[in-house]
């Protein structure tokens, strides 16, 4: 089963744990974005293959406040189609 799990620790200053799984192969999204929808930044953007996964994400030089972390992924190859899209909320306190 996809599946993002909720970034640790959380609140968190500076840096946070992100972990996340793929039950198959798939084109991988994991993006953070700010209160307003504004994209900060893009930790994975390519196909990985089925596993756990661990992202560390470093936000020393941004901002506190409430961010998104959203993970979305679509099948890499032939078989079921569909997309997976999860959210989780993240809080920055300096």
């Amino acid at each position: 089963m996809f599946a993002l799990g909720q970034n640790y620790p959380n609140p968190f200053n500076p840096s946070t744990a992100i972990k996340y799984q793929l039950p198959r192969a798939a084109y991988v999204s994991l993006k953070i974005f700010n209160s307003l929808g504004q994209l900060v930044t893009t930790l994975v953007d390519e196909k990985e293959e089925a596993g756990y996964f661990n992202v560390n994400w470093n936000a020393a030089n941004i901002p506190s406040g409430i961010y998104f972390c959203r993970l979305q992924a679509r099948q890499a190859e032939g078989g079921r189609t569909g997309e997976f899209v999860e959210t989780k909320k993240m809080v920055l306190l300096r």
